[in-house]
């Protein structure tokens, strides 16, 4: 009896046959690509601009975010399907790109290539794509979607352009700024984190909005963010586009003085049950000079067992349509799913 342990080219990254599936369905890489210029001489040429976007968009997905890693994943026999040609053009070529050359891809130019920068792309094209692929995913028009805005932390380790110490995440970084509908990506917009986080939103919300209005004319839309995004701008522009809102409100002493006797409400409910309690208020509010108008405010009057909790919400949802409790328990809270898929 002989044991052998050579298997073989082999693969421990079976997943990407799915990928490659799923891109046929939906035509990702072909429409990704479709996005980039690429003028280097033909002749000369291997890996073709497909290839590299599909690569890269396979390899981050399968957790290999570091272009190094593709100087190994390159051989990885099941990675090469995803390549438009299983033999490549010089015998001494791997059908997949290595790091430096899909570091060239991603090191393009936005706008038409130039002498040193053979790739270029057009961003104005990149970015509508994810509302389409999202619209397309629908037989019909929902009857009401939920736009989560949020950003979060991208720790830097360098010294990248316009690199900055964010006090919040202790660290350098940068602050993308992400758009999702449930579990699709509308939007994902790199922004440095020496400004508000909220910076661009008005931008890319009206975007997205436009996009998505033009094929569902009579969708009802929903935005929902956490209190960095309650800004006069943003909500004025909501007001402005029948888009309705729901955002978190940082608690002030005003605030937290008109909830008092509900806080003290709760805080005795509290004492009698021993866990914590919540009693919700529903009023009409304005800042001092900030707001342009009145707005809802529900406000979330907790107790729990270390104390007093208050939690403030505005919205332009009308009481009719959502009741205080369920919107701040089931709608705004709900949120909390967007988070977990950009940390």
């Amino acid at each position: 009896m002989v044991a052998g342990f050579d298997g073989g080219a082999i693969t421990s990254d079976a997943g990407a046959l799915l990928l490659r599936h799923t891109d046929r369905a939906i035509g990702l890489f072909d429409r990704v690509g479709g996005c980039f210029v690429d003028r280097r001489r033909p002749d000369l040429t291997v890996h073709s601009v497909r290839t590299l976007v599909g690569q890269r968009i396979a390899g981050i997905a399968l957790g290999y975010e570091d272009v190094d890693d593709h100087d190994t994943l390159r051989h990885d026999p099941v990675l090469a399907l995803l390549s438009e040609s299983l033999t490549p053009k010089r015998d001494h070529c791997a059908v997949l790109a290595g790091k430096s050359t899909l570091n060239r891809l991603e090191l393009s130019v936005a706008g038409a290539p130039t002498r040193y920068h053979k790739i270029g792309y057009e961003g104005a094209a990149i970015a509508p794509l994810f509302v389409d692929l999202f619209v397309e995913a629908h037989d019909k028009s929902p009857r009401e979607i939920v736009l989560d805005l949020d950003a979060t932390d991208e720790p830097l380790h360098g010294h990248q352009e316009e690199r900055f110490f964010h006090g919040c995440y202790k660290c350098y970084c940068y602050l993308p700024l992400y758009v999702f509908c449930g579990r699709d990506l509308l939007a994902a917009k790199l922004g440095r984190s020496s400004i508000h986080a909220s910076a661009g939103a008005i931008d890319e919300v009206a975007r997205i909005v436009a996009q998505i209005r033009r094929t569902w004319p009579a969708v009802r839309i929903v935005l929902r963010a956490d209190s960095g995004f309650c800004r006069e701008e943003l909500m004025a522009w909501c007001e402005a586009s029948r888009v309705d809102y729901v955002f978190g409100l940082a608690r002030n002493a005003r605030l937290e003085e008109r909830i008092a006797p509900a806080l003290q409400e709760a805080g005795l409910a509290a004492a009698a049950s021993g866990r914590a309690e919540r009693v919700f208020r529903d009023f009409m509010w304005s800042t001092r000079d900030s707001w342009s108008r009145r707005r809802r405010v529900v406000a979330k009057a907790e107790w729990t067992t270390i104390g007093a909790n208050p939690r403030f919400i505005v919205t332009s949802l009308a009481p009719d349509h959502w009741k205080a409790r369920p919107l701040y328990e089931d709608l705004y809270c709900a949120r909390g799913d967007m988070e977990n898929r950009i940390n």
